[in-house]
């Protein structure tokens, strides 16, 4: 029986580091190269990039390289599916490591449940051997960071989900509910899979696959990074009509908290106490989470890192998802690229 036809998309831009290593993990996956594509859509990169893509491709001319003047990731996404031919579109990040089972694994998943949209665990790992970056890393794989996201936290089996990363969809889904949506520079593909399951579609994640994703190195990139994840997710609710999940609305109500009681408190005592014994409850439970990250991971300076980047990261959601609100729902704002980084 012939292999379904495969076309991997990936958006990229300014990845000279890390670009000819997804390129090796894919030339070294054991589906035939005879029935895939590879896709690399470029955003302008200042770099070697390109350079580096059209020297894989001379060799190897299932990759092609394809330019995405307009640069963001939706529109990425968009000119490669329109592009591509294969009966499954898997999107990937440039950030991470595939094994070479990686599509083999996905098509047969995708095959054997029937369904629209399936994705394995994404294992965090820090770019460099600094704490900073280990804390990162750790931060965005534990429960009390991101909620009960499973594809960063883990699942015991194959689980119906509302969302994966990297993702292996059905051309078919695109023919019935369209492309990702282009105003989204962020946060596209929890619209789409949200579009898609309202649509009865069904997406699974797949315990047994995995990604090995290289995190932000800094601090400041991590914050801005989950600023902008904050940002855009009230005009994500805005287009599906209601909250994606409820684990997204957390952090916002937690800022609301902060923005309300810490006035009150130089006026109220009652404000000031309540203040207190929620800062109290959270800072307690960061350290429980801390303790129990830096023992797993034997790395003692952990705890003291933790909880204070535990607390950045859902600040900068928060106060994201509350700019979010008031420029794109109650201001009606019009979206500018000029400023979101990528």
């Amino acid at each position: 029986m012939m292999q379904p036809f495969v076309s991997v998309i990936i958006p990229c831009f300014n990845e000279e580091k890390f670009i000819g290593t997804i390129l090796d993990n894919l030339i070294s996956q054991d589906y035939p190269h005879d029935r895939m594509e590879i896709m690399a859509v470029d955003g302008n990169s200042k770099d070697q990039t390109q350079r580096i893509i059209k020297e894989y491709a001379v060799n190897h001319p299932f990759i092609k390289l394809v330019v995405n003047e307009r640069q963001y990731v939706p529109f990425a996404l968009n000119m490669g599916i329109r592009q591509s031919k294969g009966d499954f579109i898997i999107i990937l990040g440039s950030h991470a490591e595939y094994s070479s089972d990686y599509i083999s694994a996905l098509i047969r998943a995708s095959l054997s449940l029937d369904a629209d949209n399936v994705g394995g665990l994404c294992k965090a790992k820090p770019p460099d051997d600094t704490l900073g970056a280990l804390a990162i890393s750790k931060a965005i794989s534990c429960s009390f960071g991101v909620g009960n996201a499973h594809f960063r936290i883990g699942s015991k089996g194959i689980k119906k989900v509302d969302t994966v990363t990297f993702g292996c969809y059905k051309r078919s889904v695109f023919d019935r509910i369209g492309l990702f949506d282009e105003e989204l520079l962020r946060n596209q593909d929890d619209e789409f899979n949200a579009r898609l399951v309202k649509s009865k579609g069904s997406i699974y994640l797949i315990p047994d696959i995995s990604v090995t994703y290289f995190t932000r190195k800094t601090v400041k990139s991590i914050v801005k990074m989950f600023f902008q994840y904050g940002l855009f997710k009230p005009l994500v609710s805005l287009k599906i009509g209601k909250p994606t999940t409820i684990r997204q609305l957390v952090p916002f109500f937690f800022v609301l908290f902060l923005l309300t009681t810490i006035p009150l408190s130089f006026f109220y005592p009652f404000f000031g106490l309540m203040l207190a014994a929620v800062m109290s409850i959270y800072l307690l439970t960061a350290l429980v989470f801390s303790v129990k990250v830096a023992s797993a991971a034997k790395r003692a300076g952990l705890i003291f890192f933790l909880p204070w980047l535990f607390f950045l990261i859902h600040l900068a959601y928060g106060w994201g998802y509350l700019r979010g609100i008031i420029q794109f729902i109650i201001m009606h704002q019009k979206i500018n690229m000029v400023g979101h980084t990528r």
